[in-house]
């Protein structure tokens, strides 16, 4: 039986829509490219060895100009894991922290794997691309949260004590989920963090990273959007550090020129919250994507504020105002737009796709309900 047919979205809104997350997961990778090659380097190193501006161009890294590390690795995989639990939802099984740590272990077998097992049917297609087979300086909080198949819960999480940004720099993709309520993003985002950086900054920051996403996707703006995370976390326990940080965030932009010193300031010891409000305050005061990217990356904090930022840009403008020529070189650009395009078409056009009477056979292979 064909799949079920018709249209959510207007095609102007859809355009929209597609664009911003093209523009969130490229602008993260972008970011993360840029931010890779200086990562754990002093701002004093950056400038010995790019310049006294410091880096202002993809520099070289594994190897080649524009690579990624783990972190959009890791972001590419929620991607994949939310189509997951979107297409499982026909089943009747609904719960979307189990699809998004199913889709986590299966980057967990890429850095394990030489390459694609062609015998795991249930893996689908992103799961098969070669080029993430490759190790990019995963933390360990990250290896041993996925290191085997149990899942951390906010009631029992993974690694309690870690309050690094890698949980953080993977949750954009729950901020695209533009049709569902803030309250239930920041709820998922936060469990999801939980399978890797069970600390409650840790967690909350993600939750925190995922609202303010969505509010941009939404159309909102910057400051709005940090507002309206301001005013989910505050119901939260725990909430206080990443609260001071973002509002240490808002207030740094009206305290001068912006300068590595201040996202220095910001990012203070690279925990998950500063790593946060340095990202946001480089969106906030950037003149323009390259700049905003730029200050991210030139200071001493972890590379992670370079793909956070990129990703608040890029859901803020979309895909076309991210610089062209970093595009242009970015490592797996086509399978980051190919996911971007199949993300928006499942969250804008799902029932044509798939339901319980019936489904398109292509995007079930694309996107197994098995596993």
């Amino acid at each position: 039986m064909g799949a079920t047919v018709g249209t959510v979205w207007g095609r102007a809104e859809q355009q929209d829509f597609r664009s911003r997350v093209r523009g969130t997961l490229l602008g993260s990778a972008v970011g993360d490219a840029l931010g890779g090659p200086v990562d754990g380097l002093t701002l004093e190193e950056i400038r010995a060895a790019y310049g006294p501006e410091g880096l202002v161009d993809l520099g070289f890294g594994y190897g080649r100009r524009g690579t990624v590390t783990h972190h959009t690795q890791l972001t590419l995989f929620t991607v994949d894991g939310l189509i997951r639990a979107q297409v499982r939802r026909d089943t009747g099984a609904w719960h979307p922290p189990t699809d998004l740590h199913r889709a986590y272990l299966r980057w967990a077998a890429t850095q394990r794997d030489w390459g694609p097992d062609e015998r795991r049917k249930d893996d689908g297609w992103l799961a098969r691309e070669e080029w993430l087979y490759a190790r990019r300086d995963p933390t360990r909080a990250l290896l041993i949260g996925l290191g085997d198949e149990n899942m951390g819960t906010l009631e029992s999480p993974k690694n309690p004590d870690d309050m690094g940004p890698e949980a953080v720099a993977r949750s954009a993709p729950f901020g695209l989920l533009v049709g569902w309520e803030p309250q239930l993003v920041i709820q998922l985002a936060v469990e999801c963090a939980a399978q890797t950086h069970g600390h409650p900054t840790a967690c909350l920051s993600a939750g925190a990273y995922a609202v303010i996403v969505h509010a941009l996707g939404r159309g909102d703006s910057l400051d709005g959007a940090v507002q309206r995370a301001l005013a989910l976390l505050a119901a939260r326990p725990g909430h206080q550090p990443v609260s001071d940080a973002l509002q240490h965030a808002l207030g740094a932009v009206r305290q001068g020129m912006p300068s590595p010193a201040r996202v220095e300031e910001l990012t203070g010891d690279g925990a998950a919250d500063g790593t946060l409000a340095a990202a946001v305050y480089c969106a906030l005061v950037g003149e323009d994507v390259r700049h905003g990217l730029c200050l991210a990356v030139n200071q001493a904090g972890p590379s992670a504020v370079g793909a956070l930022t990129g990703g608040l840009l890029g859901a803020l403008h979309g895909e076309t105002a991210l610089p062209p020529a970093w595009v242009a070189e970015l490592e797996g650009r086509p399978t980051i737009l190919e996911l971007a395009d199949d993300f928006a078409m499942e969250m804008t056009q799902g029932p044509a796709l798939h339901g319980p009477a019936g489904a398109s056979p292509g995007w079930l292979s694309r996107y197994p309900r098995g596993a």
